[in-house]
């Protein structure tokens, strides 16, 4: 299969080096990020018996409170039966348990435990070495600048 490419030009190379100027130089760019800071994560919160899926759906039960599976699943880009499967590592390690949704017998909610608050907080000390290791080739005030950035990146404005 052969693409459409104009005769005498020539198609850029996509990369993830540095200068790619390809359209999607900065999709493999965040996607190495992505795998880095992954890799880096994955390995603090190790030590303390929970990966990085189980983490993501903390963050989401102590920032929203109970929250059912549908959303959780939605908030974490996970499909049904993998939020299931996560949820169910979470109460076997106590961390957080089901609980019936007044008014709808067949929904359930999530909800972190004490257990799973102190799990939380102790992840983010344990990590805070390994994410200064992240950011320890940017000069001085480029980490916050970088988080600026990827936030408005993460976040665009509705308009």
């Amino acid at each position: 299969m052969t693409a459409d490419v104009p005769h005498g030009t020539t198609a850029s190379r996509a990369t993830d080096g540095p200068g790619d100027a390809s359209p999607f130089a900065l999709g493999l760019l965040l996607r190495r990020a992505h795998w880095r800071a992954q890799t880096v994560m994955t390995e603090a919160l190790r030590p303390l018996g929970i990966e990085l899926r189980h983490f993501s759906v903390l963050i989401v039960l102590v920032n929203r409170g109970p929250t059912v599976q549908r959303d959780l699943a939605a908030a974490t880009g996970t499909d049904k039966a993998g939020i299931m499967r996560v949820v169910d590592d979470l109460e076997r390690k106590g961390l957080a348990v089901r609980k019936a949704v007044p008014g709808d017998r067949r929904v359930r909610a999530v909800e972190i435990t004490p257990q799973g608050i102190e799990l939380f907080d102790a992840a983010h000390v344990a990590a805070e070495p390994s994410a200064g290791s992240l950011v320890a080739e940017l000069g001085p005030g480029e980490p916050e600048r970088l988080m600026e950035l990827l936030t408005r990146f993460a976040h665009p404005r509705e308009g």
